[in-house]
């Protein structure tokens, strides 16, 4: 399976060569003349030079060149075939050589991929519900045309959530009963005046209530202390979070009408430029429609801010936590524009949940 992630185009002028070195695998999907025309009548057609694959038992010295094919890709002739559909799939980093043959320049329009091997379900298999990081769809709300702020996310927010198992509490022991003290030890209980001997049986009570012997009161500060710490532990975690639920539910928007809100605040690192991504998502049109997701099986992963995926992902995944869930509104300009890819009408507005899993 292939998904677009990227449009691609080059302008092929009349009796000049472009070399073309994909960056990831790359599908050519159609050819046109340009608006103007240097020939009304004539035909021209697109040459393809690139290099012959190799057997793995050729002897040849590996220094030499490799062979080359020359083929051609189409051909188009004014007033007759105009532009021409086109399947061909270029693979990364391998050098390819256009040539248009004929005086008219022609326009190459295609897409980056991401080919998933063909022996790996595009989605996970759907009968195993112990993958990590899996989660599953209710129904999916059509209502995105609405105002960010009135969507009401925060029911299904849990669709991410991952099981964990509950922290379990510590059991704080009773003070053990301190053994008898030795008579060397009453001088320096006598020296203790009675307030001072008062206040610390005061604070020395075991759980039933009864008062412990003055002269070991170490169990007794360890089992307060322990206490306390829970205390401001619960106390900051307690803040966090709600520092967090206070973070979530405001819509931003950024350069270019990108819009995103925060359904759920990550507590991992930041993603930034030059980051390796594990994403989770769910890309719907704005009628509701979904065209692609990834909720099982492996992550979506991608490098951030290199251009591999539409450029609202660059934009509104950066800055996300791991753990974090977001929804982008990606107007057109940001994501496919004037093309249609796949299930995606051109000129649409996009939405996605996603969710960033990991960082590399």
């Amino acid at each position: 399976m292939a998904v677009a992630i990227a449009v691609w185009s080059v302008i092929l002028e009349s009796g000049k060569k472009q070399l073309v070195v994909p960056q990831s695998d790359l599908r050519i999907t159609n050819a046109a003349l340009g608006a103007e025309l240097a020939d009304g009548t004539g035909r021209t057609s697109i040459k393809l030079v690139y290099n012959t694959p190799i057997a793995l038992d050729d002897d040849d010295d590996e220094e030499d060149a490799p062979p080359q094919s020359t083929t051609i890709l189409c051909s188009l002739t004014a007033g007759k075939i105009e532009q021409s559909a086109v399947d061909i799939i270029l693979e990364r980093d391998e050098e390819y050589v256009f040539e248009v043959v004929g005086k008219n320049t022609i326009y190459l329009t295609g897409n980056y991929i991401d080919q998933m091997p063909p022996d790996e379900a595009p989605f996970g298999d759907e009968s195993d519900s112990d993958d990590e990081g899996a989660f599953n769809l209710e129904d999916v709300s059509s209502d995105v045309e609405a105002e960010a702020d009135d969507l009401d996310l925060e029911d299904d927010a849990d669709r991410f959530e991952e099981l964990s198992e509950d922290d379990v509490p510590k059991s704080l022991k009773r003070p053990r009963e301190p053994e008898a003290m030795d008579t060397d030890a009453k001088p320096e209980e006598e020296k203790l005046s009675k307030a001072q001997k008062k206040k610390l049986n005061k604070k020395l009570k075991a759980d039933d209530g009864k008062a412990v012997a003055a002269g070991a009161p170490d169990e007794d500060e360890k089992v307060e202390k322990k206490q306390k710490d829970k205390s401001k532990k619960e106390e900051k975690s307690e803040k966090k979070e709600k520092e967090g639920q206070k973070a979530a539910g405001t819509t931003q928007t950024l350069a270019g009408g990108l819009k995103f809100r925060d359904v759920k605040v990550g507590t991992g690192k930041a993603a930034k430029n030059n980051d390796r991504v594990g994403m989770r998502y769910i890309g719907k049109l704005t009628n509701g429609t979904i065209f692609d997701k990834n909720v099982k099986g492996k992550p979506f992963s991608f490098r951030l801010g290199k251009g591999e995926v539409i450029k609202g992902w660059d934009i509104g995944i950066a800055g996300m936590q791991v753990g974090g869930e977001r929804e982008l509104t990606i107007p057109a300009k940001l994501a496919y524009g004037s093309q249609k890819i796949d299930k995606i009408p051109a000129n649409s507005t996009l939405v996605f949940e996603v969710k960033l899993l990991e960082l590399k």
